[in-house]
């Protein structure tokens, strides 16, 4: 039997409620073995956009495999949230946040950021960078 998509429920519903049922979702998921694909549900939060979910991944590779997982998260989400216009778009963020230290003025300089107070004692002791 094939369903009129126009019968299928489209109810409201906001983000707070998405939320709850995205994590109860990854926690099956990882209570069932399944810890990667949980892992990648919760490294950031996803955001509701009307009835698309947007979650931001940090590279291809988790990409593919969350996108390889997503039709069971997609078919639990409709059904709980009642709201078969549901949608789940994923963004790759490759931005690196960090920057690494390699010559002792940088090692310095990033410890200084850490902790101002490694200033006062490289003045204190009169060390050398």
């Amino acid at each position: 039997m094939v369903r009129n998509t126009d019968d299928l429920p489209r109810e409201a519903f906001n983000e707070t409620d998405m939320r709850l049922q995205w994590n109860k979702f990854a926690q099956r998921l990882s209570d069932s073995g399944q810890k990667i694909l949980s892992t990648y549900m919760q490294m950031n939060d996803p955001v509701l956009d009307g009835t698309t979910i947007r979650l931001e991944l940090p590279n291809e590779g988790s990409k593919v495999d969350f996108d390889s997982g997503k039709h069971e998260l997609l078919g639990y989400l409709r059904g709980k949230l009642h709201n078969h216009d549901i949608t789940i778009e994923v963004h790759v963020n490759e931005v690196t946040s960090s920057k690494h230290a390699f010559t002792p003025l940088e090692k310095f300089e990033k410890l200084k950021s850490i902790n101002p107070a490694v200033e006062t004692l490289r003045k204190m002791f009169d060390l050398d960078i």
